[in-house]
């Protein structure tokens, strides 16, 4: 359930914060006040499409906040299998929306917008403004109906998708290898080529850091040697080196420590200081007579160093990827020098593919006809609920010529909404009206298959009035005894069914426009009808007929209620 949202400098909303509650909240207000706006914040929060004009004039960013309540453990598993750590019952969502970018995050944590769109997918159903317009096209049809049998065909989906694209895959690499045979063997004796240059280098992992080292040794073996010869010369060769004057100051110490006891452990330490030096010498003297710059070795080293880099710029720029790259040569190369098993192996494995895509597709197509058969009977019966007295109903499942990742059949709602009628596809005997209640059925129906805790929909009565709405006002009030239910409308008989009744307004002061929204008591909710029934001007038969329409719903709302309790 949805329990608060919040929002913060989007569009011409300073700052709202609303806590929604149980059952139906109805939210209604003059055309422009930002009715669209809240309901378009829940879809940015749930990974919307944003762009930086969203953002009030003036402010730097924008945040919205959704926080759900999870109270039924199969949401609760779902959130999990997803890597979402539930807190208690409580998963806060917020989108921080920036000119150029934005941040999502659940419960702290920083995610990406895929991964909300399937948290949202758990937690809220969105039905849009002009969402109805969908129903023109089979694509959801298909997608309406796989979401009701999801039980059995969400699994069997997911091995045939599989084992599609496998059997793309094939199709793909039959038809890119098919290749003329002068340029197959033009293309044997480039790879031969590249794959004996490769191997006869017997490159080695670390070899260039070593020839490296080397080098650099070489090439500067005069200035090495001249260091060495004079560090000797300053420590031990030359008169009054460093050794000579260590030996001078131990002889006076000696001298001295018979006066003072102290003072032989300084000359310790200075003889420790004489030791180190004199090995320092001896090993700098050993070096220097094995030291030698020969120049046909630092030849053969520049052009071992040459070779590695110009193989690493032409394969690869690091040894393993040139051997990477090799093996993928060789491969390729077995493929060319073998074509014809090749090419006969990818026949039998597409053969093997299309077999399994066969099998599979039958079960799907089963499936969903089981399924089409129970879900159009359950539509037909919200249909009657939403005045369409005499209304026939059929989803027809078509087989296809060919496989798509989603089976080998097409979709297709078909309907007859007047006696006497044949059935037609939905989207060329459906008026506008119509397909808004037709959609509502379609979620009523989904939403109790579903168990999905929370519907909105914006603007469900678009093009719908008099008994029709008081219907469709009926069949929200009664998916909101069983779900949340958040609802913006124009209709005073649907607002009048209103659990909680919200009022969203524009306000402006100062050159300054801004949107609020508060719940509405029970006196400010029956002059929010009036204000719908009667427009400019309410008079007091339009207060008493308010009045008589919130009682009479209010009724209704309990009959309708009891009756699936």
């Amino acid at each position: 359930m949805l329990v608060n949202l919040h929002v913060k400098n989007l569009a011409i909303i300073d700052e709202v914060e609303v806590d929604f509650s149980e059952n139906m909240n109805v939210l209604t207000g003059e055309t422009g006040a930002g009715k669209s706006i809240i309901i378009g914040s829940v879809n940015l929060a749930l990974g919307g499409k944003f762009t930086g004009d969203m953002i009030r004039t003036g402010a730097d960013q924008a945040l919205v906040e959704l926080l759900f309540t999870v109270d039924r453990p199969e949401q609760r598993e779902a959130l999990e299998a997803l890597g979402v750590t539930v807190d208690g019952e409580d998963v806060l969502i917020s989108r921080k929306l920036m000119q150029k970018r934005s941040v999502c995050r659940v419960n702290g944590e920083t995610v990406t917008q895929s991964l909300i769109k399937k948290i949202a997918g758990i937690l809220i159903d969105i039905h849009g403004q002009n969402e109805q317009q969908s129903l023109l096209h089979m694509s959801k049809h298909m997608e309406i109906l796989d979401r009701y049998g999801k039980e059995k065909l969400a699994q069997a989906l997911q091995e045939f998708g599989e084992h599609y694209r496998n059997y793309r895959n094939i199709q793909a690499e039959l038809e890119e290898g098919q290749i003329p045979e002068e340029e197959r063997l033009r293309e044997i004796s480039f790879l031969q080529y590249e794959l004996q240059e490769i191997t006869e280098a017997k490159l080695r992992e670390g070899e260039e850091e070593e020839l490296e080292e080397n080098y650099q040794r070489l090439s500067h073996a005069s200035a090495i040697a001249e260091g060495l010869g004079e560090a000797c010369r300053l420590t031990a060769t030359d008169s009054g080196a460093a050794s000579d004057q260590i030996g001078e100051a131990l002889r006076h110490l000696h001298k001295i420590a018979e006066y003072d006891e102290s003072v032989q452990g300084f000359a310790d330490q200075l003889s420790e200081i004489d030791s180190l030096l004199g090995d320092f010498n001896r090993d700098v003297s050993g070096y220097m007579e094995d030291f030698e710059c020969d120049p046909q070795e630092q030849m053969q080293v520049e052009k071992r160093l040459d070779q590695i880099r110009s193989l690493q710029a032409k394969y690869g720029s690091t040894v393993e990827a040139v051997e990477e790259y090799a093996a993928n040569v060789a491969e390729k190369l077995q493929k060319y020098e073998e074509y014809d098993t090749y090419r006969k192996e990818l026949q039998e494995q597409l053969a093997v593919e299309e077999k399994e895509l066969s099998m599979q597709s039958t079960v799907i197509t089963r499936y969903r006809k089981e399924y089409a058969a129970v879900l159009e009977q359950k539509i037909t019966e919200a249909l009657v609920e939403l005045n369409f007295l005499q209304v026939q109903f059929h989803i027809e499942v078509r087989q296809t010529a060919d496989y798509s990742v989603n089976g080998r059949d097409e979709v297709e709602f078909m309907i007859s909404t007047n006696p006497g009628e044949p059935m037609r596809p939905i989207g060329t005997a459906a008026s506008g009206g119509e397909l808004s209640r037709i959609m509502l059925a379609v979620k009523a129906v989904l939403a109790e298959h579903d168990e999905i805790s929370t519907l909105i929909f914006d603007e469900i009565d678009v093009g719908i009035s008099g008994r029709t709405a008081q219907k469709v006002a009926e069949k929200m009030a009664l998916i909101g005894g069983c779900h949340q239910v958040i609802c913006i409308s124009h209709l005073a008989q649907i607002a009048a069914m209103a659990d909680t009744h919200y009022l969203i307004e524009k306000n402006n002061e100062d050159a300054h426009t801004a949107t609020s929204i508060y719940a509405l008591d029970e006196e400010q909710s029956v002059q929010e009808l009036a204000r719908i029934l009667g427009g400019a001007q309410i008079t007091d038969a339009v207060m008493d007929s308010a009045r008589e329409m919130r009682e009479l719903a209010i009724h209704k709302k309990a009959e309708i209620r009891q009756s699936i309790s």
